[in-house]
C-alpha cells in the first residue's frame, strides 16, 4: 500500500504511566506483564500485552497498540488468561499510546554492569526512531513497578529540561574543584548531626 506508514510487530507490553507511554521489553519469564498488571493496579493504563503493534507516525513518533484479536487480555503464570477492562474497568486501558520509553528488563546478573549514576543516556531504535532507553536488572525481592514509575517520572522531568544525574554530576563537580555551590546538594551543619 502506497505512502502506508513503517510497521512491525515486538514482543513486550505496552503501559501508559503517567502520560507516558513504556515499552516493557526482556526476555520470556523476566516480569513484564507481572509489572504492567502490578502498575495497573496502581492506576496506570495497559496498552498491549505480549504482542505491540507498532507504526512509526513522523521522524520522531512511534505509536503501539494492541492486535484486536488479543485485546486488553494478558497471561499471568499461576493465573492464566485475564481480562484487564473486565477487572479494572475501562479507565484502565488505552487502545493505542505514542511509545516515550522503552524499559529493559533483565536477569540480574553480578558480572554485568549496571548504570548507576544515570548520565549516560541509552536508545533503543524502533522503526528507525531512537527511543530513550533504560536497563532495570530484576531479581527476587526488586518492586519493578515502583522502578518503572520513577523511571516515566524522571522521563518527564528531563523533558522539562531537569536532568537530575547530570545536576547532581555538575554540583559535584563543583564542590570537588571548591566552587560556590548551588542549593541543590545540602551542606549539614554540626546541628544536623544531632
Amino acid at each position: 500500500m502506497e505512502g502506508a506508514a513503517p510497521e512491525t510487530t515486538l514482543h513486550g507490553v505496552l503501559v501508559d504511566v503517567y502520560g507516558i507511554g513504556v515499552l516493557l521489553l526482556g526476555e520470556s519469564g523476566t516480569g513484564k506483564s507481572e509489572c504492567a498488571l502490578d502498575l495497573v493496579t496502581r492506576g496506570h493504563r495497559l496498552v498491549a500485552d505480549d504482542v505491540v503493534e507498532v507504526a512509526r507516525e513522523s521522524d520522531r513518533i512511534v505509536i503501539g497498540r494492541g492486535p484486536s484479536r488479543i485485546g486488553h487480555h494478558m497471561e499471568i503464570r499461576g493465573l492464566g488468561i485475564i481480562n484487564i477492562r473486565d477487572l479494572f474497568g475501562v479507565a484502565a486501558i488505552r487502545h493505542r499510546k505514542r511509545i516515550e520509553l522503552v524499559v529493559l528488563l533483565e536477569a540480574w546478573r553480578p558480572e554485568d554492569e549496571y548504570d548507576r549514576l544515570g548520565v549516560e543516556e541509552q536508545t533503543y531504535p524502533i522503526l528507525g526512531v531512537a527511543i530513550p532507553m533504560l536497563r532495570i536488572p530484576v531479581s527476587a525481592g526488586r518492586n519493578v513497578a515502583i522502578l518503572v514509575e520513577v523511571a516515566a517520572r524522571n522521563h518527564l522531568l528531563k523533558l522539562m529540561g531537569v536532568h537530575a544525574a547530570r545536576n547532581f554530576a555538575a554540583q559535584l563537580s563543583k564542590r570537588q574543584a571548591g566552587e560556590p555551590q548551588d542549593a541543590d546538594l545540602p551542606r549539614f551543619s554540626q546541628d544536623d548531626t544531632e
